[in-house]
């Protein structure tokens, strides 16, 4: 096994912060597949095969990446002109799904949380509810006060928090304990109306920063007309992942089609299809 296998398969297993940088396309097309790994913190593994001032600049960009938790492609030039295009593989980071409430919209979303490969925690103080024959694909169950369970809990960059208490006084409790931290998210569930009056009476209080409540997605989810548990679930899930890939939250076929510049043909016809069934 090659030491650069060896140290990427390492911090893997330690679930460590690594990037791997792949090269897809170089003026010596025998440099194309070489790879190297990166550290935040550490010196490379391996060579691209480049010059040192593109071997820098592509350890920088990588080492970006890892900050910004996001896989990336870039392009460099080189000093004959021609492009060096790189793709960074961002690995190593464990996202948590911290759900705070075990009601009836907290089951279908930890079991989609496991599925796109969260670490699912779980915590409600009531213990009927947060129950392994309730949760049983969750990482951790926590039953205790939300003061007590939040005040305690790891918080870091990585953590996605939904807030989905039986009541809103418990949901305003645990906002103000995850606000202090730099969580990568953090979703309130609530009606427009509920939520705006919240966020006026606690910035009134001062209790609450214009800068924080623009760090909250509330109400909770994508505009997708969710109604049943399941589906406000999709929707939770579905503004997690934006979040965390990126993405304009649009129809793909949509974007797919301006980005074609066939978008009012296609629109023309799609209505036509419906008119046509109906």
């Amino acid at each position: 096994m090659s030491r650069r296998l060896s140290a990427l398969r390492a911090s893997l297993a330690r679930q460590e912060p690594v990037a791997r940088v792949v090269v897809l396309r170089a003026p010596d097309r025998a440099l194309v597949g070489r790879w190297m790994v990166i550290w935040p913190d550490r010196d490379p593994v391996g060579t691209l095969g480049v010059e040192a001032p593109l071997h820098e600049q592509a350890v920088h960009m990588a080492r970006e990446a890892l900050r910004r938790r996001r896989s990336t492609t870039v392009v460099l030039e080189s000093n004959t002109g021609s492009p060096l295009e790189l793709f960074v593989e961002v690995l190593g980071y464990s996202p948590t799904l911290l759900i705070v409430g075990a009601g009836h919209i907290a089951q279908p979303l930890a079991d989609m949380g496991k599925r796109c490969d969260f670490r699912v925690v779980v915590v409600d103080d009531r213990p009927q509810f947060t129950s392994r024959e309730r949760f049983p694909t969750a990482d951790e169950l926590i039953v205790a006060p939300f003061d007590e369970a939040l005040g305690h809990f790891p918080f870091d960059l990585d953590t996605y928090v939904v807030l989905v208490t039986r009541g809103h006084r418990h949901d305003v409790d645990a906002l103000l304990h995850v606000i202090q931290h730099p969580v990568a998210y953090v979703g309130m569930i609530g009606s427009r109306r509920r939520i705006r009056g919240v966020f006026q009476l606690l910035m009134a209080q001062g209790k609450l920063t214009d800068e924080q409540a623009a760090r909250v997605h509330a109400p909770i989810g994508l505009d997708i007309g969710a109604e049943t548990p399941a589906e406000i679930a999709v929707a939770v899930m579905a503004e997690i992942i934006l979040v965390r890939r990126g993405g304009t939250g649009r129809p793909l076929s949509a974007v797919f089609w301006e980005r074609t510049r066939r978008v009012h043909t296609w629109r023309g016809r799609r209505e036509e299809g419906r008119r046509s069934v109906q």
